[in-house]
C-alpha cells in the first residue's frame, strides 16, 4: 500500500478544479492501513524530505515500523512541485533541495543506527540525541527517489533501495543495471537494494479503448506539468501500466525481469472512489492473480491482507 506526500496543489489543478484537494498526511494514513493488515508492506512514494523535521520523521518512521512489524518502506525525495515550497515553506524557496536531501538522509540514517547522535550541519542540528526505538529489524528501510541518474548514487550511499519515476522501459532497464553495477563497485550487495519504479495504471478489457480513456484523464496534464524533469510526456502511454489486461500483464512481467521488486504508488488514472476500487479489483484479478499463478506463488489476492 503506497501513499504520496503533498502539501499544496499544482497551479493547473487549482485552475481546473477550483477547490482544494484533500491531502491526508501520508504516515498517519499508512499507520491506519498497517493496523488493519498483517502482511502487506506500507510505503511512501514519495515523502518530501526537505519539508520534514528529521528528528520527528525518525520517530514517526521507527514507530510505524515497530507497530507494523517491519513492513514500512520509507521512500523519500526532494519533491517535484515548486508551488508546494512556495506555499508551505517559502523560507526554502531558492534553497538547494538536493543538499538538504543528502544532509537529511545522513542524519536520518545515523538516528536509525546509532545510540547517541550529535550533528551540526548547514540545515539540521542535534546534540547528544538518544532515539529509541529504532526500526523493527534494527533499521527502517529507506528508499531514495529521483528522476535523474544522481538518484542512483544517493540510493547506494544513503538507502536500502531506489524509487525511480517512470521512464521508457528500455531506459529503466539500463538504469537498474547501472544501479547494480555501481552498488557492487561501492562494496554493497547489489541484490540487497530494493527497486520500486513509480508507475501509473489504467486497465480494461479493450486495449485501444483503455488507451483512449487514459488520454482523456487528468494524468496527461500532470505528465505535461512535470516535463521539465526531462521525461517526454508523449512516451508515458506505452511505458506505464495502461491498456488491456494482456498488455498490462506483459509489462509487469517485463518489469520483473528487468529487476523491479515493487510497483511503487501505482496511481490509478480515475476521478472517483468507485472507479478507483474497480481498477484495484481488476488489477488484482486480471494481472496480479495470473502473475502469481505463473510464478508458483500462493494466491493471496482475496484471502489475506
Amino acid at each position: 500500500v503506497w501513499g504520496n506526500d503533498h502539501y499544496a496543489p499544482q497551479n493547473y489543478v487549482r485552475q481546473k478544479h477550483g477547490s482544494t484537494p484533500n491531502f491526508y498526511e501520508v504516515l498517519t494514513v499508512l499507520t491506519a492501513a498497517a493496523a488493519v493488515t498483517q502482511r502487506v508492506h506500507v510505503g511512501t512514494a514519495m515523502l518530501v524530505l526537505p519539508m520534514r523535521d528529521i528528528v520527528t520523521l525518525a520517530r514517526q518512521a521507527a514507530t510505524l515500523d515497530q507497530l507494523s512489524r517491519g513492513r514500512l518502506l520509507l521512500g523519500v525525495g526532494i519533491g517535484a512541485y515548486p508551488e508546494e515550497y512556495a506555499a508551505a515553506r517559502p523560507d526554502l524557496v531558492g534553497a538547494h533541495r538536493g543538499e538538504m536531501l543528502e544532509e537529511g538522509l545522513t542524519l536520518l540514517r545515523r538516528l536509525m543506527r546509532e545510540p547517541t547522535v550529535s550533528h551540526h550541519g548547514q540545515h539540521y542540528a542535534v546534540e547528544s540525541l538518544e532515539l529509541a526505538p529504532k526500526g523493527y529489524d534494527g533499521e527502517v528501510q529507506v528508499l531514495v527517489g529521483g528522476h535523474q541518474l544522481r538518484g542512483i548514487d544517493r540510493a547506494i550511499r544513503y538507502g536500502t533501495g531506489w524509487i525511480p519515476g517512470w521512464r521508457p522501459f528500455d531506459e529503466l532497464a539500463e538504469w537498474i543495471r547501472t544501479l547494480r553495477e555501481r552498488a557492487e563497485a561501492a562494496g554493497r550487495d547489489p541484490t540487497s537494494l530494493t527497486v520500486a519504479p513509480q508507475l501509473s495504471c489504467l486497465i480494461g478489457r479493450n486495449h485501444e479503448a483503455t488507451e483512449r480513456r487514459y488520454v482523456s484523464t487528468g494524468m496527461v496534464q500532470h505528465r505535461r506539468s512535470l516535463a521539465f524533469d526531462g521525461r517526454d510526456p508523449a512516451k508515458s502511454l506505452h511505458n506505464n501500466l495502461i491498456g488491456g489486461y494482456d498488455a498490462v500483464y506483459e509489462r509487469v512481467e517485463r518489469l520483473a525481469k528487468m529487476g523491479a521488486d515493487h510497483l511503487a504508488c501505482t496511481t490509478f488514472c480515475v476521478d472517483t472512489v468507485e472507479e478507483w476500487f474497480e481498477q484495484l479489483e481488476l488489477f488484482a484479478v486480471e494481472v496480479i492473480r495470473p502473475y502469481r499463478r505463473v510464478h508458483g506463488l500462493s494466491d493471496t489476492v482475496a484471502t489475506s491482507r
